[in-house]
């Protein structure tokens, strides 16, 4: 089959590839349809490694994904063919001690789309277990499935943040997964959240979303403009979605005393933390790694049209241009918020 092959680092390739899957009972087979390109997949192609995972070998990417059900295993009931679904792109072992915490994200025996040594899906089709296959519903394009993998690390995030309602936020880097959050955190009940960034055409897209205030910060710090709208006080809950190590110089300025702050974005390399200035406000202090238990969730609120995700949706590429997917992803234009790329045009 032919998939975008990532050869090694800073060289991708549009070639046929064996990626032998066999049908287990409890598997589907799904021809793609929507994949979007990722920052992690953009960073496999740039940097050849994302901390200790490292390209060794020729590697496909891509594990944003919707597509349709072409055959079920045996004793597969909760799926059929001819359905459009969405995948969640990792496999833990169900057996694991972390799987039985309910914490299978953060197994260490977990298999993920695209991250070495495992085979993305920018290819014709993958096998994946019924378990973590979803159902589109009827309102859910495809291009919108394929956005519920990143929306569900906000919505992990959000949770992880254990809002109360009519809490104000603030998110720092208006990325993809900076908005993403904000969207989550409005929809878990916060009444605000301020999004930073210094990306005047990401922040203009953002701004579009009711209660989402842009920060621009070429005019001024967060902190400085937090403090002025909440009299000196802060806000209660401070995601970072950038994984800028320069983010966390002044991480727990903004914050209020007895507030959280949401580690999302991943910085490359170790980073300095002020310890001093969380102890001195009691900051309760998560982390978030990709989700468990929610993907469902993501895809009901998008369904429901109560977040919607569509505007965020920059351009989409043919299958045959996907290297220049890929190519301008690493570019980084400031107007760009997600690429996605079609695999198959005959299927709408």
């Amino acid at each position: 089959m032919k998939a975008l092959v990532l050869e090694k680092m800073n060289q991708l390739a549009l070639r046929e590839i064996d990626v032998p899957e066999k049908l287990g009972p409890q598997d589907v087979r799904i021809a793609i349809h929507t994949v979007g390109v990722c920052g992690s997949d953009v960073h496999y192609y740039t940097h050849g490694r994302i901390g200790d995972y490292v390209v060794r070998g020729p590697m496909v990417l891509g594990h944003e994904a919707a597509g349709v059900v072409i055959e079920t295993g045996a004793e597969v009931t909760s799926l059929k063919v001819g359905d459009r679904v969405c995948m969640e792109p990792g496999v833990p072992n169900l057996s694991s001690r972390a799987s039985k915490l309910g914490i299978y994200n953060v197994d260490p025996d977990v298999t993920f789309w695209a991250t070495p040594p495992i085979h993305g899906v920018l290819r014709p089709q993958v096998v994946h277990p019924a378990a973590f296959t979803y159902r589109l519903p009827d309102q859910v394009s495809f291009a919108e499935g394929a956005m519920v993998e990143p929306f569900a690390i906000g919505m992990q995030a959000a949770s992880r943040a254990r809002i109360v309602p009519g809490d104000i936020a603030a998110v720092i880097g208006c990325g993809p997964i900076g908005i993403m959050v904000a969207l989550a955190a409005l929809a878990g009940g916060c009444s605000k959240v301020y999004v930073s960034d210094f990306s005047a055409p990401k922040l203009e897209i953002a701004g579009r979303y009711p209660g989402i205030v842009p920060v621009d910060l070429n005019h001024g710090t967060l902190a400085d403009i937090v403090s002025a709208e909440t009299d000196g006080w802060g806000v209660d809950i401070v995601f970072e979605a950038s994984g800028n190590p320069k983010a966390f110089s002044d991480l727990f300025r903004p914050v209020r005393p007895g507030g959280a702050i949401v580690l999302v974005g991943l910085p490359v390399d170790p980073v300095a933390v002020d310890v001093p200035a969380a102890i001195s406000k009691e900051v309760r202090i998560e982390t978030v790694f990709r989700y468990a238990n929610i993907f469902e969730r993501a895809l009901q609120l998008i369904a429901s049209g109560k977040v919607d995700l569509k505007p965020l949706i920059t351009e989409t590429f043919d299958f045959a241009r996907s290297i220049l997917a890929f190519e301008r992803a690493a570019r980084g234009l400031p107007s760009d918020v997600k690429l996605q790329i079609r695999m198959n045009e005959e299927r709408t």
